[in-house]
Order: structure tokens, then C-alpha cells, then sequence
């Protein structure tokens, strides 16, 4: 199957006007990989027997800050295209950042307090960006139903979150992390990482295995499970060096109490040289059932 390629807002409105229904969008900054082909495949799932798939293939300057890789971030199409095609999809969506944004964005999306804390934190005005892009995703697309990975957690909930406050009527759908053979996460960014800083890398999903071994035993056995290889691998050669580890409500994103029992996600991200690299797993607190489930 080959994908229609639009490049520009009336090249997708010409198409979406011959697509079938349910027309399930997956949003992307493109350099598809094994986790995004996850995305593809469950955005297919959803759309038949009659529907269609339209992937968005675009660099969003907005989620970008001062010093971060926005120049160097891998641009792929031509591959993009083959991949999109392979997974059955049926339009292609790669605008230029003119085409996104033919005027300066003065009115943007506010993620509110829970786009204020952990990546908010650490990147400001990242959150603003990406719920400003996928905001302008939906009108321009006018999807069903919409594709996320659950690596990003909280950016999923912040969609999911926006997508009910607003009314958008548009559907989120989730997508379990996929991982290497090793156990890390598959991110684009993964092809900056050198061996040695790959190898470091690791420490951050054998953190959180960790900690979810620890679940039955409650909030402050988890984070201290975790934390320990978090430590031990900041004064490695090379280090990997830890932003933040948090265990929160799934929901809200607010750090879970002490003694707290229940579901909860266990985040953390963390630096192996120059890349930045996030990670999540969902637990049951306090729970032998979960922990069986988890496995």
C-alpha cells in the first residue's frame, strides 16, 4: 500500500475528504521505529473494516527549548513513507512548520497544574507545545479516534485530559511501551547514545523493574528499590544521571502518599551523555495480584 503524502493543509483536506470512517489519527515526529510500527498497527486495528489511518510526520518547534535537539532530531520521510505504507496506512500528514504555524502562535494550549510538574518541570513551555500541536492535529484531521504510546505517560494523560475538557469528542487510545531486547525503551532519540552510554542507559529500566518489585511493599519501598540503582549508576563511568523519580496517581499525577495503596505509575528520566531519556511502568501498590499481572 502506498500512503497519499499531504504537505499542506489543503492537500489533507483534499484527502480526508475521500477517507472512510473511523479515520484514527497517530500523531508523530516521525523517524518511525518499532515503537511508533506498535502505534500503526493498533490505529489499523481500530479502523476497520472500513476506516482509515492518518499519521502526522512533523517536528513540532513549540515542544522545543533553548539548547535542546530540535535542529539535529532525526528526519526520516522517505523511510516514513515505506513504514506507513508496510503498516497500512492511508494518508501521510508532513507539513512544513510554515504550514503548521503561517502565523506567529499567540494563543496557545495552558497543560495546567499537572503540565507544570516532573517533564513540565524539567523542560518548560514543553507541555503548552505539544497540546497546542495536537490540538491543531484534531481540527486539521478531524479524527475518531487518536493513537498514543503509554513511554510518554504524562503527556497521554494531558491529552486525555485536554481531549475531555474541551469536548473534542475525539477518542484516546493507548499503546503499552515496546522495549528493545535489553530493556530499553525504543525512543529516536536511542541512535545518539554511544555503547557505553547505551549501557548506562539500562539502569533506567533495571530501576524500575525495581521498584515494581517492590510493590506489594508499598510507596516508600518502591522509590527506595528504585532509587538505589539510580544511585549507584550516577557515579559510574559514564554516568547516568537521574532528573527525577516520582511514583504518582495515574490520574492526577500527584505523588502518591505513604502507605498509599492501589494503581500508580513509577516515572523517572535520566541522562546518559547528552541524551535525555524518560521511562514508566504502572504498579499495584500493595498488591501480590499486580505484581503477578505485571510479570
Amino acid at each position: 500500500m502506498i500512503p497519499i503524502l499531504a504537505r499542506t493543509r489543503l492537500g489533507l483536506a483534499a484527502a480526508r475528504r475521500g477517507l472512510g470512517a473511523p479515520v484514527v489519527l497517530v500523531p508523530t515526529m516521525g523517524a518511525l521505529h518499532g515503537g511508533h510500527r506498535a502505534l500503526l498497527r493498533r490505529a489499523f486495528e481500530i479502523s476497520r473494516p472500513n476506516g482509515s489511518v492518518v499519521v502526522s510526520v512533523f517536528v513540532n518547534p513549540l515542544q522545543f527549548g533553548a539548547g535542546e535537539d530540535l535542529d539535529r532530531y532525526p528526519r526520516e520521510l522517505d523511510g516514513d513513507l515505506r513504514t506507513c505504507g508496510e503498516e497500512h496506512v492511508t494518508v501521510v500528514f508532513a507539513p512544513s512548520a510554515a504550514q503548521m504555524y503561517p502565523h506567529e502562535q499567540m494563543v496557545t494550549v495552558d497543560p495546567g497544574p499537572m503540565g507544570q510538574m516532573l517533564e513540565g518541570a524539567s523542560r518548560p513551555g514543553f507541555f503548552t507545545g505539544v497540546l497546542t500541536v495536537v490540538l491543531k492535529l484534531f481540527q486539521l484531521v478531524q479524527p475518531q479516534v487518536a493513537v498514543f504510546g503509554e513511554k510518554d505517560a504524562q503527556q497521554l494523560a494531558l491529552v486525555r485530559r485536554m481531549t475531555g475538557d474541551l469536548d473534542l469528542g475525539i477518542g484516546i487510545a493507548s499503546v503499552p511501551t515496546v522495549r528493545d531486547p535489553d530493556g530499553l525503551a525504543i525512543s529516536s532519540r536511542n541512535g545518539y547514545l554511544s555503547a557505553a552510554e547505551r549501557g548506562a542507559a539500562l539502569a533506567l529500566p533495571g530501576a524500575l523493574r525495581a521498584g515494581r518489585e517492590a510493590q506489594e511493599a508499598g510507596p516508600e519501598a518502591v522509590l527506595k528499590a528504585a532509587g538505589a540503582i539510580l544511585d549507584d549508576v550516577a557515579t559510574a563511568e559514564p554516568p547516568l544521571l537521574t532528573d527525577y523519580l516520582a511514583l504518582v496517581d495515574p490520574d492526577t499525577f500527584a505523588p502518591v502518599a505513604a502507605g498509599y495503596a492501589g494503581e500508580a505509575l513509577l516515572l523517572a528520566a535520566a541522562r546518559s551523555g547528552p541524551t535525555r531519556l524518560i521511562d514508566n511502568v504502572p504498579l499495584i501498590l500493595g498488591s501480590a495480584e499486580g505484581h503477578a499481572a505485571d510479570d
